[in-house]
């Protein structure tokens, strides 16, 4: 049996969308993994939930959208800077 992926089961691309739209999507799904350019996507969380694993937790990032650039979060390790 083949399988081919639709329209409807293609990633969504945040270039196509409006910030509103973006945020939006993920906070719907509360993750999603979102198209971001030609060759790059990226799983995008929700700022406040428990989508990531530990040690990572949400970190901001800028995504292009259609109305310019869109701030949203992924999972990423933090990392101390402590001074000293």
């Amino acid at each position: 049996m083949l399988w081919t992926a639709g329209a409807a089961d293609a990633r969504p691309d945040t270039r196509a969308m409006t910030c509103g739209e973006t945020q939006a999507l993920i906070q719907r799904r509360h993750a999603a993994v979102l198209t971001t350019g030609p060759n790059t996507y990226d799983r995008f969380v929700r700022q406040f939930g428990n989508e990531c694993d530990w040690p990572e937790v949400p970190m901001s990032v800028a995504v292009p959208t259609r109305d310019g650039p869109c701030r949203v979060y992924r999972c990423e390790e933090p990392v101390f800077d402590f001074p000293g």
